[in-house]
């Protein structure tokens, strides 16, 4: 086989057979194993707890509701099928003008109507792993670098650097200032990066921050922003998880300094990555957006968004769902109470145990501190610790050195991407993890395999949700199924 592998890549393109994609990388073995042996609470109460998909599943019903009340938004319905052929036929690349109109109002909304961004501006792509790579083919050309604070969202090895050749260098944070940038780490990688002889592009920001769950404030956005205008590099920041701030303090755009407090600074410079993934819990939907301040890259990004494009069907339906206010307004106000509802529950259960998590007022997810659970304070105890979580204790979740966390021990764990049961399943799992590892429990990996089967707490389950007379198939299923090319993990 491993020769049959060697000779095909012969005759096979150098960038599609290369590894940098990074699907073999210890990030996705996690998916693999729940891919391999998934949870179900009836069929396989003993399988995998899937804790490292970017999934928000708490609004749904609302989604739902909607578009039981406004059958005419769908072309595949009685009541829209007189929309069917003008929607099907081919549309310019640009976009539904309803659409990108609708976009940028909801970017307005979820960034508490303080900033009004231009549909003019608005660029479509598929997915934020689309719109990610699209502005950096618009920015830099092959070996040249972008900073990013790490830890950071391992697949931008993927969106970012596979097919545009581009570096990454991290600039390193850590827990002694719970993980927060500053311009001073950022000025040090920079002038080291000069030093070599590298050709730095820009600064990336995710903010909300895919691992933390923190946002940036107001005065680090500035400080950022001034350093890059003054080194005349760009500044792109990831604004997917906009709407998922669930406390204070609130969430502060980019879009808002340039436009209020920095109206003179190089707005060519900036730029915005945006997507309907995690605020509206839409990614099989594939909405990225681009959207810059600058003509000349929306003009150029515009041309590249025919290879990623959106379908005129999905624009349709979200242009009429995103342009009715009152929906809108209340999604987004009873998605920010679940997620802070979910997220008090299920670190209140962390903290049951003695675990803790970095404070966050945002995202899908916790960043667990597994810190006090290491037999030694090195990346090798973290590999073990997360082999015995995943194989043992059943739980995909994703290591902090997968995210270039330079402090072992931490771990990103979602609990927005389940139901209410599922969540309690896990904990009851973590739980008892840990008091097995406070006792000093030196079972062999099989008698704790046994042992967690045998100590399995099952929840009852409502007959409507999980009746097994219903053929529940990967797609129907209500736990999430995690193929490995889901993008925005």
């Amino acid at each position: 086989m491993g020769f049959e592998n060697e000779k095909n890549n012969s005759i096979l393109s150098k960038l599609a057979t290369n590894e940098e994609h990074g699907e073999n990388s210890p990030y996705f073995d996690g998916w693999k194993a729940y891919d391999n042996d998934p949870f179900h609470p009836l069929k396989n109460p003993n399988g995998v707890i899937q804790m490292g998909l970017a999934e928000n599943q708490l609004c749904f019903d609302l989604i739902e509701e909607w578009i039981k009340r406004n059958p005419n938004a769908s072309i595949c319905t009685t009541e829209g099928i007189k929309s069917f052929r003008a929607i099907a036929n081919f549309q310019d690349y640009h976009g539904l003008t309803e659409f990108r109109r609708a976009i940028a109002k909801f970017m307005e909304k979820t960034r508490g109507g303080r900033v009004t961004f231009d549909p003019e501006r608005v660029v479509m792509a598929g997915g934020a792993t689309g719109a990610n790579e699209t502005i950096i083919f618009c920015l830099a050309d092959a070996g040249d670098a972008f900073l990013v604070p790490s830890p950071y969202y391992p697949a931008f090895n993927r969106d970012l650097r596979w097919r545009t050749g581009v570096q990454l260098i991290p600039i390193p944070c850590d827990s002694s200032n719970n993980f927060q940038i500053t311009t001073k780490a950022v000025k040090e990688v920079y002038e080291n990066a000069q030093k070599s002889n590298i050709k730095v592009k820009g600064l990336i920001l995710t903010n909300p921050s895919n691992p933390l769950g923190t946002t940036l404030d107001r005065d680090t956005l500035k400080n950022l922003l001034t350093f890059t205008n003054q080194h005349n590099i760009h500044l792109v920041c990831d604004e997917i998880y906009a709407a998922t701030v669930f406390s204070t303090p609130q969430f502060v755009s980019i879009a808002e300094i340039v436009n209020d407090e920095m109206r003179h600074c190089n707005k060519d410079l900036v730029h915005i990555v945006y997507s309907l993934s995690k605020d509206m819990g839409l990614p099989g939907f594939r909405i990225g957006i681009v959207y810059s301040f600058n003509d000349t890259v929306v003009s150029c990004a515009r041309k590249m968004s025919s290879f990623g494009l959106v379908s005129t069907q999905t624009q349709y339906l979200l242009a009429e769902m995103l342009s009715d206010e009152k929906f809108v307004s209340n999604f987004l106000t009873e998605s920010s109470k679940r997620l802070a509802k979910r997220h008090k529950h299920f670190t209140n259960g962390l903290e049951q145990v003695g675990i803790k998590c970095l404070r966050s007022n945002a995202g899908l997810f916790c960043w667990m501190d597994l810190r006090p659970l290491l037999k030694e304070s090195n990346f090798d105890a973290e590999m073990s610790l997360w082999r015995v979580i995943i194989n043992d204790v059943k739980l995909n979740v994703s290591k902090g050195s997968s995210f270039d966390c330079q402090e072992p021990g931490f771990f990103r764990v979602f609990f927005a991407n389940m139901d209410d049961e599922t969540v309690d399943i896990a904990l009851r799992r973590i739980r008892r993890f840990v008091s097995v590892k406070r006792t000093g429990d030196e079972t062999t990996a099989m008698e704790r395999k046994q042992q967690w089967k045998k100590n399995n707490l099952r929840l009852s389950f409502s007959k409507r949700m999980y009746d097994e007379s219903v053929n529940l198939s990967p797609l129907s299923s209500p736990i999430p199924h995690s193929p490995l090319v889901r993008a925005r993990t």
